[in-house]
């Protein structure tokens, strides 16, 4: 299993370790390097990406608050001179937190738990595939959902509305939390409010999703993870 990786550090000192290190680690290919977080965003969306080097303190925008308004992201293993975050770091849910100078020893320790922890992803992925369906609670009973008729998923203010080819029923629960249920190679979110059935969509045009009757808007900050999820390897383009 390959781990695709980038860098974002503001230091070109850090970088050039951070590189030499994934040169000497034979499941890494690094495939890019940013100096701070905010074009980090264009590499994400042109490139899969499954690890993420991460520097703490940069200018604009720092590690731990480019995290905190992340919605989708890769993988993270925190780089630092800054031990004080390493809290914060693990709060976020981040694979390992290695404080600068890192021995090449304990960076090697913490890409082999990064390569554990999307092998497990992986399993669970895989595992998840034959399930069909899913229970939601609605009101006073359980709804079955089939995962073949769910369109989408529409947030609104305390509740959301799960759109299927044949109703529409409302669930008490977050948008969030839903998509944590539903299987990620089925589901992905285009819009803070919107959750949409990869599979169902027929068309797209511009920033919007065609599914049966409906027309779902894809928003600036999840357009380029987003379509690259929908739309990889499946774009005949002319020779």
């Amino acid at each position: 299993m390959l781990l695709k990786a980038i860098i974002v550090d503001d230091e070109p000192v850090a970088r050039k370790v951070l590189r030499e290190y994934i040169e000497d680690i034979d499941y890494i290919e690094l495939t890019g390097v940013a100096e701070n977080p905010l074009k980090a965003d264009a590499l994400l969306a042109e490139n899969r990406v499954d690890l993420l080097f991460l520097d703490i303190n940069m200018p604009k925008l720092s590690g731990i608050e480019y995290l905190r308004a992340s919605v989708q992201r890769p993988l993270v293993i925190i780089t630092t001179a800054y031990a004080e975050y390493a809290l914060d770091g693990f709060e976020l849910d981040v694979v390992d937190y290695l404080v600068k100078p890192i021995p090449f020893e304990r960076f090697l320790k913490a890409c082999q738990k990064a390569r554990a922890r999307l092998a497990e992803r992986q399993a669970a992925d895989a595992a998840g595939d034959s399930a069909e369906h899913c229970f939601v609670k609605c009101g006073d009973s359980l709804e079955k959902i089939v995962y073949g008729e769910l369109l989408y998923v529409e947030a609104r203010m305390n509740y959301i509305v799960l759109h299927t080819t044949g109703k529409k029923l409302i669930a008490y629960l977050t948008l969030k939390g839903l998509l944590a249920e539903l299987p990620a190679h089925r589901f992905i979110q285009v819009h803070k409010s919107f959750v949409v059935n990869r599979e169902m969509i027929s068309s797209i045009r511009g920033n919007t999703l065609q599914l049966g009757t409906a027309t779902v808007p894809v928003s600036q900050h999840f357009y380029g993870p987003a379509m690259q999820e929908i739309l990889k390897d499946r774009v005949i383009k002319r020779n």
